[in-house]
């Protein structure tokens, strides 16, 4: 794929672009020679993920909740939805925030895409599909799903689904070339050091570095499936531009299943820790395995992950020190 045919001197509105993912999609677009307007509220996302850019020419930076309209003079061609909470340890303090980014914010994003005839990308997630039966393990995109809609996860899990049929209904309502991503579980520098009470992942190298307990909910055989972030970006940096993906939902994550107690065991290895592994209850509606299949991955998008977890942890642990 070549990005620089694809973005230059194109009008790119990143919503959630000062968060974990949507900075180096804005990094991205800009070495592309794209001009790109990151708008944020800095609800999740933090002004030093873009610090890099704020000096360049074809950098914007708006601050702005997109769940309150907003207007623009200047005419996008791409439009990509990224702005929502997603750790866990949110969804008990900020559900109508996470509900508004996902209804309010899609429909205010996809406004703006029709004005303007932009191309849209909503980030969908993993968790639309709840706790997967495990016959549909590895989950295809026709799955639809076993979600507890009031549950502790149910105003991220819905709102995303919600966002979903947004998307379809501007589809074949106005005719706007939309796609969608389901993202599985992405890591690596820049997750918020904030989120260890949210995420196993950020939780258990905090745990190990600091000689602390690392803290597995349930026996730890729950599994998830974890995307490095160079990996990630690539995937949607290709349902961005490529024309074949026009109107696709596509998962894009790792098929190598993890389990969670594995996660803790390598992270305890790779940081020399001398903590201990304990084990507390499971979290209500915690889902059980997390497995993309990435079929339509490969096949529109020609993408497959290629960092290996340990390769990826290491980054990580690195930067995280």
């Amino acid at each position: 794929m070549d990005l620089k045919k694809f973005a230059q001197d194109k009008e790119i509105l990143i919503t959630g672009g000062a968060g974990f993912l949507g900075s180096y999609l804005c990094e991205a677009f800009i070495e592309a020679s794209a001009k790109v307007t990151c708008l944020d509220n800095f609800a999740s996302g933090l002004a030093s993920n873009v610090d890099s850019l704020k000096d360049n020419k074809n950098f914007t930076f708006v601050e702005h909740d997109i769940s309150k309209p907003i207007y623009f003079e200047n005419k996008f061609d791409l439009v990509m939805h990224m702005a929502s909470r997603a750790s866990p340890f949110e969804f008990d303090k900020y559900p109508i925030q996470i509900l508004k980014a996902n209804t309010l914010g899609i429909w205010v994003a996809l406004g703006i895409a029709k004005k303007h005839g932009a191309r849209f990308v909503y980030t969908s997630t993993s968790e639309v599909y709840g706790n997967p039966d495990p016959k549909f393990v590895p989950t295809p995109e026709t799955y639809n799903g076993n979600v507890n809609p009031i549950g502790p996860r149910g105003c991220y899990d819905e709102s995303k689904r919600a966002g979903e049929a947004f998307v379809v209904a501007y589809r074949h309502q106005h005719g706007i070339d939309t796609r969608m991503a389901r993202i599985f579980n992405t890591y690596g520098p820049r997750m918020r050091a904030d989120d260890i009470y949210g995420r196993a992942l950020p939780r258990f190298i905090d745990q190990a570095q600091k000689g602390e307990d690392i803290t597995v909910f349930g026996d730890g055989s729950q599994t998830r499936s974890f995307t490095y972030v160079t990996d990630q970006v690539e995937g949607l940096l290709r349902l961005a531009a490529m024309d074949e993906a026009a109107g696709a939902v596509i998962n894009i994550g790792n098929n190598k299943e993890t389990s969670i107690l594995e996660l803790a065991e390598m992270i305890k290895k790779l940081t020399n820790s001398t903590s201990k592994i304990t084990f507390h209850p499971l979290p209500e509606d915690d889902p059980l395995r997390r497995c993309p299949d990435i079929s339509r991955a490969k096949k529109i998008l020609d993408w497959t992950p290629k960092v290996p977890l340990e390769e990826g942890l290491k980054g990580i642990i690195e930067w995280f020190r």
